[in-house]
């Protein structure tokens, strides 16, 4: 059995056809710890999307889920977080986090949390 490793959703929306919101329900399927953060208001079967930037440095895994403009604001917030990996999904690719992340030891991988679950790569 895999480690829970606690994740942070970036992008997290109540909205259920989205990917964030079907990733957020796998991973509790999997047994993540999670914290949800994102702009609209709302929750995820009963965790609650954050509007508040997350600042504790317990974070293994932050997953994006919001394209590479809207990540700017974000990129030394999430240097600062000290995540073990960075899981850039399909869409949410972006080469300055990515080598940011590097310089600071923080794996950067280009991926699919969705298909990472599903073949144990989580």
């Amino acid at each position: 059995m895999q480690q829970s490793k606690k994740t942070l959703v970036i992008g997290a929306t109540p909205k259920p056809y989205r990917y964030a919101y079907i990733a957020t329900e796998m991973l509790l399927k999997y047994n993540h710890p999670l914290v949800l953060y994102g702009v609209k208001r709302g929750s995820i079967s009963d965790n609650p999307i954050l509007n508040d930037w997350y600042t504790t440095q317990d974070i293994d895994t932050v997953t994006l889920y919001i394209n590479p403009s809207l990540q700017e604001q974000y990129l030394k917030k999430i240097i600062e977080l000290k995540p073990k990996r960075i899981i850039f999904n399909p869409g949410t690719e972006n080469l300055k986090l990515k080598e940011l992340a590097e310089a600071n030891n923080i794996e950067a991988q280009y991926a699919c949390t969705l298909v990472m679950l599903r073949t144990g790569q989580f």
